[in-house]
């Protein structure tokens, strides 16, 4: 990994970076045993910053809470979506407003698979 950020305004001097080996699993990953990797299908969540194709880092160590990124399995079918907690109710929030929230109705079976940590984008090489 080059040492230091990387601007994304004006370029700074080539000598001012060293390289370091970069392993994402340590940067990404804080429980490993409770961690896993799922790739993303579907937009529902494009204003969120998660497009089809990213792999998703999910943890399910983490307690989930109000708006936190959720894969979520409804009536066996999985799905990625804000998790909207309020008193009694709890519901799947999509981040694009063409898909409709889960509403959850009685005798449907909601199971949290874990909290979404990340988000990892390939720009080339995974064109459709």
């Amino acid at each position: 990994m080059v040492e230091g950020r990387l601007p994304a305004g004006f370029p700074s001097p080539a000598d001012d970076f060293a390289m370091k080996r970069l392993d994402l699993n340590d940067l990404l990953i804080t429980h490993p045993l409770a961690t896993f990797y799922w790739q993303v299908s579907g937009k529902s969540m494009v204003e969120a910053g998660i497009d089809d194709g990213d792999i998703l880092v999910v943890n399910r160590a983490l307690r989930p809470a109000h708006r936190s990124i959720v894969v979520a399995q409804v009536d066996g079918g999985f799905t990625v979506k804000y998790l909207h907690k309020r008193a009694d109710r709890v519901k799947l929030v999509p981040a694009n407003p063409t898909y409709p929230e889960i509403v959850l109705k009685e005798g449907q079976e909601l199971v949290i698979c874990g909290v979404v940590t990340s988000a990892i984008k390939r720009f080339v090489g995974h064109e459709k």
